[in-house]
Parts: C-alpha cells; sequence; structure tokens
C-alpha cells in the first residue's frame, strides 16, 4: 500500500501548525511540523516531503534563503504561506522557486486544496516507460527528480521545474500557450505567474546548455508562448 503524501510545515506559531496539521491529516497527508528553520533543516537529512509550507517570518533564518535552497536542492513542492501581502513579496517568492503563495490569514481547506493540486501530476501519456523520459540524449527523471546529461551526470530538479519539463516532454513540437501552462500546473494568472514561469524555464535551459540567445530545444515564440524541440525517446 503506497504511503500518504508527507507534508512539512515550518511556522514559528503553534497555533498554526497545529491548524495546519490537523488540516492536512484530516485530510489524508501525514505531516512532521517545525518552529524553526534549523530544525527543519536537520530534519531534511531523515525524511523526503512531498511538499513543504514555509513562513517566511521566522527566527532563525530568512525563510526566503530557505525557499531557494528547497527550489534547488529538493524535488518537494514548496508553498509560502506569509503575512506579506505585498505583489513584490508574491513575485520574489515564485522567482525564487517557490510553487504557490498563500497569504494569512487562510482558511485551511484552501491550504490542502492548492497542495493537492501541487502534488496532482499530469496523466501518464501511453507508450511511455514510467517516469523516465529520454530526448536529445538526456533523461529525465520525475521519480527521483533528476536530470542526467547525455555524458551522465545527474543535476538535481526541483518540483517547480520538473512540473515545466514534464509538460515539455508531454506536449513535444507543439505550441504551449500561457494560457495553457496556467492551466496545466495552475496558479494566479498575472505578472507573477508569468515572471516566475519566465525564471523555471531560464533554470531549465541553464541545466540543459542551452544557449540562452539561441536555445535548440526550447523555444519561445514571442507573443505566443513555447515550443519544446527535442523528440521523445
Amino acid at each position: 500500500m503506497t504511503e500518504a503524501p508527507l507534508i512539512a510545515i515550518l511556522d514559528d506559531e503553534p497555533e498554526i501548525r497545529r491548524l495546519l496539521s490537523a488540516a492536512l491529516q484530516d485530510a489524508g497527508f501525514r505531516t512532521q511540523s517545525y518552529g524553526r528553520a534549523t530544525e527543519f533543516e536537520a530534519a531534511l537529512r531523515r525524511i523526503m516531503p512531498d511538499a513543504c509550507l514555509i513562513d517566511l517570518g521566522l527566527p532563525d533564518r530568512d525563510g526566503l534563503a530557505l525557499v531557494h535552497r528547497l527550489a534547488t536542492e529538493s524535488g518537494a513542492a514548496i508553498i509560502i504561506i506569509s503575512g506579506r501581502s505585498q505583489v513584490q513579496d508574491r513575485v520574489t517568492g515564485l522567482e525564487l522557486g517557490a510553487d504557490d503563495y498563500i497569504i494569512k490569514p487562510f482558511e485551511p481547506a484552501e491550504v490542502v486544496a492548492r497542495i493537492r493540486a501541487r502534488l496532482r501530476r499530469p496523466a501518464q501519456p501511453q507508450g511511455r516507460n514510467g517516469q523516465k523520459v529520454g530526448f536529445a540524449g538526456w533523461t529525465a527523471d520525475f521519480d527521483r527528480y533528476t536530470l542526467t546529461s547525455p555524458e551522465g551526470v545527474d543535476a538535481p530538479l526541483s518540483h517547480a521545474e520538473a512540473e515545466v519539463l514534464r509538460m515539455f516532454t508531454d506536449n513535444p513540437r507543439r505550441l504551449i500557450t500561457r494560457a495553457q501552462m496556467l492551466e496545466t500546473l495552475g496558479g494566479t494568472a498575472g505578472d507573477s505567474f508569468d515572471r516566475a514561469m519566465d525564471v523555471r524555464i531560464s533554470r531549465l535551459r541553464t541545466k540543459l546548455g542551452e544557449d540562452p540567445k539561441n536555445p535548440r530545444l526550447i523555444k519561445t515564440i514571442y507573443g505566443a508562448g513555447y515550443i519544446f524541440l527535442a523528440e521523445i525517446d
């Protein structure tokens, strides 16, 4: 029997941790809660959460720096829960690798719904071998959140990067518009979503060794969207 997804909760307010834990456990998730970033980072050596709920106002660490580290080193979905409601805070969080941003105060049911949306993977296309996809000498492993180069070198994929790459490999040689990205990946339409997508695609291009001025695999069609030009093995 498959274990329920594990959700890590990092917030310095005990009542919020209790509220989120209760709502998520009632929804069938497993949870682990932490009040300080140091406790959470130590726990990451032992556990592999499927999603992390991160408060930015931590007593011992800058929450945004932690989000950035998780985005580059972990395959977990990252959802910021913060009292910071300025547009720039949301944009910065998404640019640093967060998958979603929820403003306090919040409804626990909304948090549960956002997590479910983030952990829901696209349907597996017919003929695809498990969660591994090959293209242009590269191999993407969506179970391990790794990208292996033609030379055999592994690089980690963040949850957000894996979502975007999976969308491309599921739709090779087809124009993908911003509207389709929004529908597939979820989020809120607007500048923050567009900038977050731009950052994720830029990171993917870097990991794929693309020339930013003349990318071979992920082409920008200005005013329309993107096309993934590789043949899928």
